[in-house]
């Protein structure tokens, strides 16, 4: 009897990428292989590669490197490298000559074509590359291994119209494309049968969506749509690009009882100089009228954000500026980079490059002020009690942990035989640890309305 092939994928960036990743799994498995936890008993190891970030790259390349020595033990182990990385113009056939021990190059256009390649590969053809210059049309017919429950991501969009200067996505994503609206609420209403309780919709702007399809859909018919699916679940989004945000959308988000409220709001910076070269179209003062106009409707929502520095060119006062901004919104949490030089956008060719020495000494005061106001959110809870979503069993920490609808995460002892995951719990905060907290559970809930 056969012994089954298995595959493991390796993704980096985002949590488009990670679905995206559900994707060739489940193209993957439609072949006949199984999952395995472990790249050296793989006989399909994918790399689902990122290239927002240098770093990215590098762990990307080192991880693939790493596998030639492997693959000369089994010599029948496929390799495939696909993502954001191979689509960059060039990088692919670099990688191509850099290791020629790998069988599969595609990029994100053309991820459907993958189960064609990978057959090829299989069926002894030859080494199988393929990059699609242009985006392909919106594919429904994809099969997912949906890997994240209780939690699910749902595409609404693909692509991006932007071209913010330090910004690779839309050269390797392309044009904005938008799914139909009734295929979106489709693919919700199922996930809900099947018991997910936290849907993320994802665009890289979904603020956009709906702009492609002729007719009057936007991106708040569409939350108000997902509202009349009946059940027991949470609907979170990302990301929403500041200059798109409307009124509409944050009362659509009010009416729908099953959306957080919470909202992922990347600024960048703080400066209006900055923002200008950035290309984002928006000013300071702009942002903080939406985050105005935000809580006017829902004073409890929570704010992210995306903040980077050592943009080319910006001063220390410009800096500051970022740090005031900072303190006026008090996000909940925020994701802070050092701006990293991309091939390809505006931004690398720019003059007046920050000195690594600043930027470091910027990202440290950043992120140091940054945890004191996350400190300070989470501090208002002790005593309290919160709904929480649970998500996972941390083995290190020997407790389960889940988040509210506000992101915070608590992590909490779990005493009875049935296992919490996929469970909404009342529990009471009983200690603050930093940015994490501590909870009692009180008693299992349901989730049904902001009311």
């Amino acid at each position: 009897m056969a012994t089954q092939k298995t595959y493991h994928i390796v993704t980096y960036g985002c949590q488009m990428n990670i679905h995206e990743s559900e994707k060739l799994a489940g193209i993957a498995e439609k072949l006949g292989f199984i999952h395995t936890e472990t790249v050296e008993n793989a006989d399909l190891v994918v790399f689902n590669t990122c290239c927002i970030r240098e770093n990215a790259e590098h762990r990307a390349a080192g991880n693939i490197g790493a596998l030639k020595q492997i693959k000369r033990k089994n010599k029948n182990m496929i390799i495939a490298v696909c993502g954001c990385l191979t689509q960059q113009k060039g990088t692919a056939e670099d990688f191509a000559k850099k290791f020629p021990f790998v069988d599969i190059f595609f990029g994100t256009h053309n991820v459907e074509e993958f189960e064609t390649l990978l057959l090829n590969r299989l069926n002894g053809k030859k080494r199988q590359i393929s990059l699609w210059e242009k985006e392909g049309n919106v594919n429904e017919t994809l099969p997912k291994k949906r890997t994240s429950y209780p939690n699910a991501w749902v595409n609404v969009m693909y692509g991006c119209n932007n071209f913010c200067t330090y910004c690779i996505v839309p050269y390797v994503r392309g044009r904005e494309r938008s799914r139909k609206m009734q295929d979106v609420v489709n693919e919700v209403r199922g996930l809900v049968l099947e018991g997910y309780k936290e849907i993320t919709l994802l665009g890289q702007n979904v603020n956009s969506y709906g702009k492609d399809l002729g007719d009057d859909t936007n991106f708040a018919s569409l939350i108000r749509a997902l509202g009349e699916i009946k059940g027991d679940y949470w609907i979170r989004f990302m990301t929403s690009h500041p200059k798109d945000l409307s009124e509409d959308l944050v009362i659509a988000m009010k009416e729908n009882p099953h959306v957080c409220h919470s909202l992922h709001l990347p600024v960048q910076a703080g400066s209006n100089a900055v923002l200008h070269a950035m290309n984002r179209k928006y000013t300071a003062e702009d942002y903080l009228n939406k985050i105005q106009m935000l809580r006017k409707h829902i004073p409890d929502c929570s704010v992210t954000s995306d903040l980077m520095v050592g943009f080319p060119g910006e001063t220390e006062e410009d800096f500051v500026d970022t740090m005031k901004l900072v303190s006026s919104v008090r996000y909940l949490n925020a994701f802070t980079f050092v701006y990293s030089r991309r091939k390809g956008t505006v931004a690398d060719k720019m003059d007046c490059q920050v000195p690594e020495e600043t930027k470091k000494d910027r990202i440290m005061r950043l992120i140091s002020l940054q945890n004191d106001i996350t400190r300070e959110i989470s501090a208002e809870y002790q005593g309290k009690e919160t709904v929480i979503l649970c998500e996972d069993y941390d083995e290190k920490k020997q407790l389960y942990l889940g988040r509210n609808q506000y992101g915070l995460m608590v992590y909490f002892a779990w005493r009875q035989e049935s296992i919490p995951v996929g469970k909404f719990l009342r529990v009471k905060i009983t200690e603050v640890g930093g940015i994490s907290l501590y909870g009692e559970v009180l008693e299992e809930t349901q989730w049904l309305s902001h009311q």
